[in-house]
């Protein structure tokens, strides 16, 4: 029976993951991206999603450096998460291919981050009191979570469908 390679796997449901919200993201038609009924706008989920992947891929918050073109306060969805949670100013949207560079950013990470990550090692988040594998699991669903959102807005607004992706 072959060894079970956990550092494989879990760089194989990250790729996955990831998969189908860059295909939600190249197919989310202009109206939908920046739709004015929805307070979580198409682009700023993706957004919110792709930087949180990012700086969970990182040992901790202090070896984080967001990607080149982030702007303040733009990972947020809602208030923000200290007093006296104000809601952040956003502004300018994020264009469709500067999402799908950030995108890029985060594919590169795994491949970096996960083969070398040390499971028993704390996740290096204080908000977050679990261990690096448990930090893994969690990012995933979190991936998960908003490409769901994604998925079935576009599904339910344009009828665009997203396959399901095994693993890459």
């Amino acid at each position: 029976m072959a060894e079970t390679n956990v550092h494989e796997i879990l760089s194989k449901q990250y790729r996955a993951s990831m998969a189908m919200l860059k295909e939600a993201i190249t197919k989310c038609p202009e109206s939908l991206w920046n739709a004015p009924e929805y307070p979580n706008k198409f682009w700023h989920i993706a957004y919110h999603l792709l930087y949180c992947t990012h700086m969970y891929l990182q040992d901790s918050l202090e070896a984080f450096t967001p990607w080149k073109k982030h702007r303040e306060n733009y990972q947020w969805l809602g208030r923000l998460p200290w007093p006296p949670h104000d809601v952040p100013k956003i502004g300018e949207p994020y264009r469709k291919e500067e999402v799908l560079e950030c995108f890029e950013v985060c594919w590169q990470e795994i491949d970096a981050k996960v083969p070398g990550l040390d499971f028993n090692a704390p996740s290096g988040f204080y908000w977050l009191p679990f261990n690096n594998l448990e930090l893994q699991l969690y990012n995933i669903r979190h991936i998960q979570h908003h490409a769901g959102q994604l998925i079935d807005r576009l599904r339910t607004v344009a009828g665009i469908g997203i396959g399901w992706v095994v693993a890459v």
